[in-house]
């Protein structure tokens, strides 16, 4: 009875804290909106102090303000156990977005991160594009590596005896899951299906800052090496424990950020037969982040003042544009060239870039053209009509496009299947 009455008493205290915090996580986003950044700063914990400075976090929350504005609505804070700490999200509405404040509170009750983040993306009905012919292929449910950070994925298999060969696939930037949903388009599922009608196994998975996203909250050394290319490796080598793959036709496509990381991904894995870049860039992220910014903004015209001073603060620092990320993030990314480390290999490589792509354009195209000019086994494509998600469309590319519906594009398809298949 005594040991029931302890477990009641906890229970009952562990819902007071959550339910404090919420308090406080409230009260710390009304002194953010009133730009009162050091009173909430004042609840920092050390380890977080170390990492952002009060004047970082301010030019970060005021970057947020001045582009959207008061919100008009938010939604009532929601508190989750994660270990030793505490979650807390605050939904916040504007009329021409969502994004969701979170604090979390370690024990001491601390701030030991915090983040403006966009809302998980809305499930869709999935239509299969025509060159999908789902009596050709099954599917199995997989799992990429065995530790803490271990991932669910699925192999799409070509029906027939195999061995066949296999293509990874690799997300871009952002948690996305394992078709790299993006509104009502799939191109990762659209990429296994299409590529499995034509006889090659495909490996796709839930990336790791999807399925730990909490968790990695309170990572403050994390990488972006860890987060693409480990996985991406992890896979690799779960194929090729797979009866029905060919160990000896392994590949890994990388999409955007994807893409960007495969010159690391063929350094770690050199027993690779190919890769493919589909949108990698080449450049810095600190200089696409400046030139999609300010490409967004131009395309109504003239730039407003705050608009004007929010390109002038990311000319200045364009992580602002990404509250949260440590310094480590990018530390790993410092001085990385991608052109160069791949010149270095003898992995086969395709790479494939859509003409009206804003995100990752033709700027990155060439210098990949021009980095590998020296190697011979390098396929290099470009397609007129296509945009960042290798969806076919007219005119400018805008990131409204990107929520209407569509497929990635039939001859990108064929080309990236019969050169693996070649």
């Amino acid at each position: 009875m005594c040991m029931k009455r302890l477990v009641g008493w906890l229970l009952l205290a562990t819902l007071c804290l959550a339910q404090s915090l919420e308090e406080r996580t409230q009260q710390a986003l009304d002194q953010v909106l009133k730009r009162k950044y050091d009173v909430f700063y004042a609840l920092f914990s050390p380890e977080m102090k170390k990492t952002i400075s009060l004047q970082q976090y301010a030019s970060q929350a005021d970057q947020i303000q001045a582009s959207l504005g008061k919100p008009k609505s938010q939604d009532p804070p929601v508190s989750r156990q994660i270990q030793n700490s505490v979650l807390v999200t605050i939904p916040l509405h504007w009329s021409s977005a969502s994004l969701n404040f979170m604090v979390s509170w370690n024990k001491a009750g601390q701030v030991q991160g915090t983040w403006f983040r966009p809302p998980d993306t809305p499930k869709t009905a999935y239509e299969t594009p025509g060159y999908s012919k789902p009596k050709t292929f099954s599917t199995r449910d997989v799992t990429i590596g065995e530790d803490e950070w271990k991932l669910p994925g699925v192999l799409t298999i070509p029906k027939g005896g195999g061995p066949f060969p296999a293509v990874v696939l690799v997300h871009g930037s952002g948690p996305h899951d394992r078709d790299e949903t993006l509104g009502p388009t799939k191109v990762f599922r659209d990429l296994a299906e299409g590529l499995a009608t034509r006889g090659i196994a495909v490996l796709r998975y839930d990336k790791r800052t999807f399925v730990y996203k909490e968790k990695l909250a309170a990572v403050r050394d994390f990488t972006m090496t860890e987060e693409t290319v480990d996985d991406a490796v992890r896979a690799a080598a779960l194929l090729r424990g797979q009866k029905d793959i060919d160990a000896h036709r392994l590949f890994v496509l990388g999409h955007s950020q994807g893409g960007y990381m495969i010159p690391r991904i063929m350094k770690a894995d050199p027993q690779l037969a190919g890769v493919i870049v589909l949108a990698g860039n080449v450049r810095p992220l600190e200089e696409l982040i400046v030139e999609q910014t300010e490409y967004i903004f131009q395309l109504k015209g003239s730039l407003s003042p705050a608009e004007k001073a929010q390109l002038d603060a990311l000319k200045r620092d364009p992580w602002l544009a990404i509250p949260g990320i440590p310094e480590s993030y990018r530390t790993d990314l410092k001085g990385y060239d991608p052109a160069a480390l791949a010149r270095s290999s003898d992995v086969p490589m395709l790479i494939l870039q859509g003409e009206r792509d804003y995100q990752v354009n033709m700027k990155d195209f060439n210098l990949w053209k021009d980095g590998l000019a020296g190697r011979a086994n390098v396929t290099l494509h470009s397609y007129p009509k296509l945009n960042h998600l290798f969806i076919a469309g007219v005119g400018k590319s805008t990131p409204q496009e990107y929520g209407e519906p569509g497929h990635l594009d039939a001859e990108a398809l064929s080309d990236i299947g019969a050169w693996v298949l070649r």
